[in-house]
């Protein structure tokens, strides 16, 4: 090696050690090859400088800063130290001189190996082999999950190398994926405020909710959406535009990528002669479509569709008329809106707000009397076309999923499917059920801090303790995450 070179890898050791406190995600021994590599090896792959860092405060993420002698495409390809079958690779970036490269889908206080492609299109070349080793996860998360699973042959086989979709709603807020093992394989934090509900969106982010302190159970008043490597995609808060009201229990998007959201709607009215006042309020709901931009695109509150004043229990309930806890879309496009306290699911028709039916107590289909329930909690249009959600069921103190095949011109409801949670597993408030593949449901029992894998009949597969109230839990399939999760919990 040239004089002039010793003297370059000795400035550069020296830079390290002055450097080494200020980027705590590397051993000593993986940032010295770092240092090394970087300066006499990557010269023949168009490469002159390699700097990975901690992504925040994340453990599970790395990025990596590349530095080109030209505008090249480059990506970084990856794998547990001695697992190279294990591979995942980031998305290209393209025609940059300085590239700027997420890792993703990383495990805690591990070993990684790693080589940096460059190139154009599909001619890409490949570097040495470096390595490096992740942080471990901060204390408050450490063992905040706990899986229960006897048999995990009796597991569908995607839920195997799936994920499941969970929000912290207190503060520091949290949206986070675990795998079948109840390892946690990807999350996203915030500070000052909580994740009050998430979705998984077709564009495969995740689009949430967000409430501080100030903000009860499922009341929020800030969107953010996310992408896997952590970029933010869209922040609104309230004020901004018309996004005046407070928001709850529900954040989606429809196909124009425009936002559906359940608002706080209030109204004044004189309540003399039921034994109010002349000026009494009534606490509501309302569906406020936003742009992206936090224009309000459509409107319809509950009080264009019903009279408070024909509710005779309207002075004890004023401070909480009707409590929607969910708006799903149905295959018409128009919404359907559930109701906590009357028992209720609603179709409102998505142009003119036209009030359509009522399912449940006092609604328009014909239930036989075991199918009908107390409270409905994520309500959706299943894969196979059936109303389906979760039943609190206050009244029997047994929660279940229900499912209904529905005829909406005759008005006739045919019940699917009638899934009892085990007595232990009773949820009075919040929750969720969905179905993975064809024969298990994933339930939120939110009161438990539970969520439970079940068959059709009810009989336990799988369970996750969890040290956080997650108002729902959703399955993500692998195949929806890749490239950027790669940690599946019982198979590769």
């Amino acid at each position: 090696m040239a004089t002039d070179e010793i003297k370059g890898d000795t400035m550069l050791m020296n830079q390290f050690h002055k450097t080494q406190r200020r980027l705590p995600l590397f051993s000593v021994a993986a940032s010295l090859l770092l240092a090394l590599t970087a300066c006499f090896n990557q010269r023949s792959n168009d490469v002159t400088a390699i700097t990975l860092r901690p992504a925040g405060e994340n453990a599970l993420k790395v990025i990596a800063a590349v530095q080109c002698t030209d505008t090249t495409d480059a990506a970084v390809v990856y794998w547990p130290k001695g697992k190279e079958q294990q591979k995942i690779q980031t998305p290209l970036s393209k025609h940059q001189l300085q590239h700027q490269l997420i890792l993703t889908g990383l495990a805690p206080a591990t070993a990684y190996e790693y080589k940096i492609l460059t190139g154009h299109g599909s001619r890409l070349k490949e570097s040495k082999m470096y390595d490096f080793t992740t942080n471990s996860l901060p204390l408050w998360l450490k063992d905040i999950f706990q899986v229960v699973c006897p048999d995990s042959s009796v597991l569908p086989a995607s839920f195997k190398t799936g994920y499941v979709l969970l929000t912290k709603r207190d503060d520091p807020g949290m949206v986070c994926m675990v795998n079948a093992k109840g390892a946690l394989v990807w999350y996203h934090q915030v500070q000052g405020t909580g994740y009050k509900v998430a979705r998984f969106t077709k564009n495969h982010t995740v689009l949430g909710l967000l409430g501080g302190p100030a903000y009860e159970t499922s009341y929020g008043d800030q969107i953010l959406e996310v992408s896997l490597t952590g970029d933010t995609l869209l922040n609104l808060k309230k004020g901004q535009n018309d996004f005046k009201q407070t928001i709850h229990h529900e954040i989606l998007e429809n196909e124009a990528g425009q936002l559906i959201t359940l608002c706080v709607e209030e109204k004044v009215m004189d309540l003399r002669r039921i034994g109010g006042s002349v000026n009494d309020t009534i606490k509501g709901d309302g569906i406020l479509l936003l742009d992206r931009q936090g224009h309000q695109v459509w409107k319809w509150t509950v009080f264009d569709a019903i009279d408070p004043l024909l509710d005779k229990n309207i002075l004890k309930d004023k401070h909480d008329w009707m409590h929607a806890n969910c708006i799903a879309i149905d295959k018409d496009g128009n919404y359907l809106i559930s109701f906590y306290n009357n028992g209720q699911i609603w179709k409102i028709d998505a142009h003119s707000g036209k009030h359509i039916w009522t399912f449940g107590k006092n609604g328009d289909f014909q239930l036989p009397d075991s199918a009908y329930f107390d409270q409905a909690h994520a309500v959706h249009i299943n894969r196979q076309g059936n109303l389906m959600f979760f039943d609190n069921g206050v009244s029997k103190k047994t929660s279940r999923t229900l499912e209904f095949r529905l005829d909406q011109q005759q008005h006739t409801a045919v019940p699917v499917t009638d899934t009892k949670l085990p007595p232990e597993y009773y949820n009075e408030r919040m929750g969720s059920s969905y179905y993975v593949g064809d024969s298990s449901i994933l339930v939120c029992a939110t009161k438990r801090n539970t969520v439970v894998l079940t068959n059709l009949q009810g009989r336990f597969q799988w369970l996750i303790k969890t040290g956080m109230s997650s108002y729902r839990a959703s399955f993500i399939p692998a195949e929806l995450v890749a490239p950027y999760i790669n940690r599946p919990g019982f198979e590769h």
